[in-house]
């Protein structure tokens, strides 16, 4: 018996965590080891790779929005303590993920201490971004770091702190982690600055913290902020500052959703219309509770997204984005094949029979050595043989090439499913052409994901049994 120990995997630590905080996850959590071991053998998932990678276990609360839209100060201010540094200007090119410690002191540590921390949900995103922007895998602590604070608040928790949208030179990265970020979160609060009533000044803002979010299937998790409205009450008419954002919005496509108006009510100015700034109080109070309430909430909404991501990863596996698009591409392999095939062979049949007619009998000479055994014919059947072997293993290999160079790398996947991987593995040279079904795609494979989808009812009913009392 070998001595050799297993090392622990991301799912193992995410047993014991689960173990600790909330036992209720760890049976979508076996669903989706099953789910990996199906798409490790049809490699539509790497070496080391597993679904639980786009999934937070942790509740992430993410802010995103333009520099000095008030980002930082927010969470100063939710936490009680100046942990996030405030100003006009971009002060952090950074993303910043903040979790407790029971340390007094806060504590600031690397981007390496995320990146290669199975517990946390940025495990290895150094290679996503080196899948965007060649080198900048090697400098992750230039885009992520890790700050530890003590406060109740945050126990249980993950806040991710954005730097400035429009502030950041090293843009493809940046969205790269961005995009990771919205995927990860249970709650994105989107900022924007009233001070700066210029909304259309910041289209590409619009366009992907907006436009590219409204059509998601999660897109409820995302409250778009007005932060420091405040600064407007002093304008002839303060409501225009907030009627030309909510045009901005809606000309980006946001037709519905919460669009909600705050500031920090230490650092405003003073309002010198009374009833101004009791109206602008008491919706700041509303909306403030909103958003602290949506914050609160997040423990129980992460444990539904987590059911909703199991299946959901279930069904773009088995689905058009996963097995329906790997086929697809070895349909378009099998007709390019097809193709290259006719366009070596027809060629070198033309040359046999060109060289038959003028040989004058030596096909039936041939044919007739063959049937009868002699060694002669079936030195030509077989150099016939090697030579359409040739072309059509030469055609096979040179069609998977060109289609696999077409297709996206894992990172750029939905939930990272490795298709150019998969479809290489099924156009190895003993794979036959003829096989419909993709390697690792059998029927009891198929059988494990139905049931995957099938349990989803019943894990929403436990949840409900401890989050609800629908029976009274």
């Amino acid at each position: 018996m070998s001595n050799k120990r297993k090392q622990p995997t991301r799912t193992d630590s995410l047993e014991s965590h689960l173990k600790r905080e909330n036992p209720l996850l760890l049976e979508p959590l076996a669903e989706f080891r099953r789910l990996d071991r199906i798409a490790h053998r049809m490699r539509m998932l790497g070496p080391g790779e597993s679904f639980t990678r786009r999934v937070s276990w942790w509740p992430v609360i993410s802010l995103l929005g333009t520099f000095s839209a008030g980002k930082s100060s927010f969470i100063n201010g939710y936490l009680g303590t100046a942990l996030q540094r405030t100003g006009n200007q971009a002060v952090d090119d950074r993303f910043s993920v903040i979790c407790y410690s029971d340390a007094e002191e806060a504590r600031t540590l690397p981007g390496t201490a995320l990146d290669a921390d199975l517990r946390f949900p940025f495990y290895r995103i150094s290679g996503d971004i080196e899948d965007v922007a060649a080198g900048e895998g090697r400098r992750i602590n230039n885009y992520l770091q890790l700050k530890t604070c003590n406060s109740e608040k945050i126990r249980g928790k993950i806040l991710l702190d954005s730097p400035g949208f429009d502030a950041d030179s090293q843009r493809s990265a940046t969205l790269q982690i961005t995009d990771r970020i919205i995927d990860l979160s249970d709650l994105v609060l989107v900022f924007f600055d009233a001070r700066h009533p210029e909304p259309g000044a910041m289209r590409d803002t619009l366009q992907h913290l907006v436009t590219d979010t409204i059509d998601r299937d999660d897109a409820s998790k995302f409250v778009f902020v007005l932060n420091q409205i405040d600064t407007t009450a002093g304008e002839d008419n303060p409501e225009d500052v907030v009627a030309a954002w909510q045009r901005a919005l809606a000309s980006a496509g946001l037709s519905a959703g919460r669009f909600l108006r705050i500031y920090d009510e230490e650092a405003a100015g003073p309002i010198r219309d009374e009833s101004l700034a009791a109206r602008f109080k008491q919706k700041k109070d509303e909306d403030l509770a909103e958003i602290q309430r949506r914050m609160v909430g997040v423990e129980v909404d992460r444990a539904y997204r987590v059911v909703e991501l199991m299946t959901g990863a279930a069904s773009r596996l088995s689905g058009a984005e996963g097995v329906g698009r790997l086929k697809q591409y070895l349909g378009r392999w099998r007709q390019r094949v097809a193709l290259y095939d006719l366009a070596g062979i027809a060629p070198l049949i033309a040359l046999l029979v060109a060289g038959f007619v003028w040989a004058g009998n030596t096909t039936h000479q041939v044919v007739s050595e063959v049937m009868q055994g002699s060694t002669f014919g079936w030195v030509v059947v077989a150099l016939v043989a090697i030579v359409l072997g040739a072309i059509h293993f030469s055609a096979r290999r040179l069609a998977a090439r060109q289609i696999a160079a077409s297709i996206k790398p894992a990172s750029m996947q939905v939930f990272a499913m490795d298709l150019r991987g998969a479809f290489v593995r099924n156009t190895r040279w003993w794979r036959s052409i003829f096989l419909l079904q993709p390697k690792g795609w059998t029927m009891f494979a198929r059988k494990r994901v139905r049931r995957i989808l099938d349990k989803q009812e019943t894990m929403v009913r436990r949840l409900n049994d401890r989050f609800a009392q629908p029976s009274g």
